[in-house]
Order: structure tokens, then C-alpha cells, then sequence
């Protein structure tokens, strides 16, 4: 039943069945995360640099009530432009999918998708997770449920520092999630490389990445796998600056009585304001290198199930 919602695009399929390389990208970023053309110029790009590097992107999202596994250009830059696509996590897909609609992926629905599709790696900005207030609000993003019984791996930038990082990383801990620092010690909290937590374990090479990845679920221990990738250095945003703009944020959207799924972008917003900008360009960059790490990372996982054939 599922293929009645399902199309996979020609090379993504054809690279499934042969067994070579796929990284799955959400479209949330594109329809919902950065203004046009810049949203449309990073996904392309995005594509590009897994492409180079020996694998096949496919960007996921959901146009007239299709799952798509594999957007063309014409359809990403569909997305950068329109109006009223709406975010789609776990809870909407039927919704969507039943009346038609157009809808963007987040990090849930991205990983669900991509798991009923067989691709085992994917590539984002930053996961959802506990916000802070939580313990009152008990504000917390699906993400997290979605990496505790999903089998993909998600190579990220840490989460945005708008959330409670300590919370959230104490949620993933509770269902067994791995939080795998590649090539650091500590969770990166997106615009930075340090958020004063620590990663379970630490990683520095994509091949012992894989191996990980590929016995977790060999045991059949299901769920995903969180990799901290920091922004490089030269585009990482200060720290106490950013943690300032969050505090002052806050107040305001408290003031203000902004809440639910609207504090996020108002948050984001803020940040950029008060970055003048530059968290827009920390964002596209940090993106850029999650690809090169998650195109790696396929690869290497690729070699295994093919050796264990």
C-alpha cells in the first residue's frame, strides 16, 4: 500500500536497487528555514556536494498529496517560492497525503520517509528537541520520539541552542538514542561548535561511524543514531552573543504572549537580527558540511552491507 504514496525518483531508485549510496534531505529548510533564492541555491547545492562525492541526494517532500523521494529542479525551486507548504512531521502525514496537499518534511517525517524507502543516512541542519520551559509546556519536538524508533542516521549540526540542550540530550539518553560527536567532544549547539554538554562517544573517521551504526542495528536495536557534526570554524557564530540574543528573545516572546509552534521562528528571527545576518550564512555553511560528512558516512555504510552480502 505504501507505494500508492510513494514515488521514488528514477536515479534514487535505480541507486537503491543496485545497492549504491543515498542520503535522504528534508525540504522543511527549503520551504520553511531560509528566504528565496538562498533556500533554493543551498539545496541545490547540497545535492551537489553529496553528488561529488560518490552518492545520490534525495530530497524529501510531499507535492499534491505524493510522498517524494527525489525532487527535481524545477520542483525544489517549486518549493523555495510557494506559499502556504506546510511542515510536516509525524501527525499531518495522513492528513497531507489524504487531501492532496503540499507539505515540507522535518526531521521526523524526513527520517520515517526515508526509512520506508531504504536509505539508512540522513542529512540536516539541526534536530528538534526539548524547549526550554519544557517542564511547563511540555513543549518537545516529535524528532526525538522519531530518532528512539527509527532506524536512520541522522547527521546533524547538534540543535539549535533556542532549545534546552541539556534536556534534550537527557531525553535522548532516556531511549537509548546514540549521541555520537564526530570529531568532538562536545554537542555542537548549531551556530556553535560548543554548548557545554558532552557527546557519549567521539568519533573521527566515518568508517568506524558506519561500523557503529551498522552493528546497532544488526543487534536489532532499533531507533536512529544523533551525529554532532560542529559548524566548521571560520563560520561559527559567538557563543555568548548567541546565547544572549536567545535570553533576550525569550522575555519577549514572553511579553508578547508568543507560544507553541510560533516561538521558534520568532526566536530565529531574532538571532538573525541581532547577527546581522550572519546566522544565515552559519547556517547554509554548516548544512554544506553535514552533506560532505553524510555522503562519507553512506559510502562507508554502503561497503558494509555490501561485504556482508
Amino acid at each position: 500500500m505504501i507505494k500508492n504514496f510513494m514515488h521514488i525518483k528514477g536515479e534514487v531508485k535505480k541507486a537503491l536497487e543496485e545497492g549504491r549510496s543515498v542520503v535522504a534531505l528534508e525540504s522543511t529548510i527549503i520551504s520553511h528555514g531560509m528566504p528565496y533564492p538562498k533556500n533554493v541555491e543551498t539545496a541545490l547545492e547540497v545535492e551537489r556536494i553529496i553528488r561529488d562525492r560518490g552518492a545520490i541526494p534525495a530530497t524529501i517532500a510531499i507535492l499534491d498529496g505524493i510522498i517524494k523521494v527525489g525532487l527535481e529542479k524545477e520542483e525544489i525551486e517549486y518549493l523555495g517560492k510557494a506559499e502556504g507548504v506546510i511542515k510536516v512531521s509525524r501527525r499531518d502525514l495522513p492528513l497531507i497525503l489524504a487531501k492532496g496537499l503540499n507539505g515540507a518534511t522535518t526531521v521526523a517525517s524526513t527520517m520515517i520517509i526515508a526509512n520506508l524507502a531504504g536509505i539508512k543516512v540522513f542529512v540536516t541542519g539541526g534536530i528538534g528537541g526539548v524547549h526550554r520551559g519544557a517542564e511547563k509546556t511540555f513543549d518537545i519536538s516529535a524528532d526525538l520520539q522519531e530518532l528512539a524508533r527509527t532506524n536512520v542516521a541522522v547527521v546533524c549540526a547538534g540543535a539549535k541552542s533556542i532549545l534546552d540542550i541539556g534536556l534534550t540530550l537527557e531525553y535522548l539518553e532516556t531511549f537509548g538514542v546514540p549521541v555520537i560527536g564526530f570529531k568532538t567532544d562536545e554537542f555542537p549547539a548549531f551556530f556553535t561548535r560548543k554548548s557545554g554538554f558532552g557527546v557519549d562517544y567521539r568519533v573521527d573517521e566515518e568508517k568506524e561511524l558506519a561500523n557503529i551504526i551498522k552493528t546497532k542495528w544488526d543487534l536489532e536495536l532499533n531507533g536512529g543514531v544523533v551525529i554532532g557534526n560542529p559548524i566548521p570554524e571560520e563560520y561559527e557564530l559567538d557563543y555568548e552573543l548567541i546565547n544572549k540574543a536567545i535570553e533576550d528573545a525569550l522575555k519577549e516572546a514572553e511579553e508578547k504572549g508568543i507560544k507553541g509552534k510560533e516561538v521558534t521562528p520568532f526566536l530565529l528571527d531574532k538571532v538573525k537580527n541581532i547577527t546581522e545576518g550572519k546566522s544565515l550564512e552559519a547556517n547554509i555553511r554548516l548544512v554544506y558540511n553535514n552533506a560532505l560528512v553524510g555522503a562519507n558516512l553512506a559510502i562507508e555504510l554502503g561497503k558494509l552491507y555490501k561485504t556482508n552480502k
